[in-house]
């Protein structure tokens, strides 16, 4: 597995439901490789598009155990939103304030093919409507304003060019 860059038109493209009565490879094994690569990239969620899989898939770290999410749907989100910083492994180090709702029920599939539905809350909540948007062929820069993204952009610049700095003088 390859992490796309951001500059890939794959990434903006919808993804297509797995088929669990025809897959078009084994999920558990998929399953594991993902959350693998999400755990070796320090990752906290990974979405299939993002390493070339146009499916929608996602893995994210959880407690107790990390899950991978098949052929997700939010439903109900609520109505109070929250503005929190995000980021995404497809933009390392780029940190954009996103105004999303607080709760939301999500209905997925898991890795078997079981039909499951849940409401989450918080920091579950907003990774997993940044992974549902990025299945969808939604960049979270899309969610901010060409203002908020270039002063995010200008703080990335910043940051890098101070650890630049820093590894010259090592």
């Amino acid at each position: 597995m390859i992490l796309l860059k951001h500059t890939d038109k794959n990434l903006n493209q919808v993804s297509e439901n797995f088929n669990f009565k025809e897959p078009p490879f084994d999920p558990i094994e998929f399953s594991q490789e993902l959350v693998k690569f999400m755990y070796d990239n320090n990752g906290i969620c990974l979405a299939a598009p993002q390493v070339g899989i146009p499916l929608r898939i996602f893995a994210m770290r959880g407690s107790p155990q990390n899950f991978v999410v098949f052929n997700p749907k939010v439903i109900m989100p609520s109505k109070d939103e929250v503005r929190l910083e995000e980021t995404s492994m497809t933009y390392p180090g780029l940190i954009i304030p996103v105004k999303r709702p607080k709760s939301i029920a999500i209905k997925y599939q898991d890795y078997t093919g079981e039909f499951k539905e849940t409401r989450v809350d918080g920091l579950t909540a907003r990774i997993i409507q940044q992974a549902v948007d990025r299945l969808n062929g939604i960049d979270f820069k899309t969610k901010v304003s060409k203002l908020v993204l270039q002063r995010a952009n200008t703080s990335l610049d910043k940051k890098v060019k101070k650890q630049s700095c820093i590894s010259r003088l090592a």
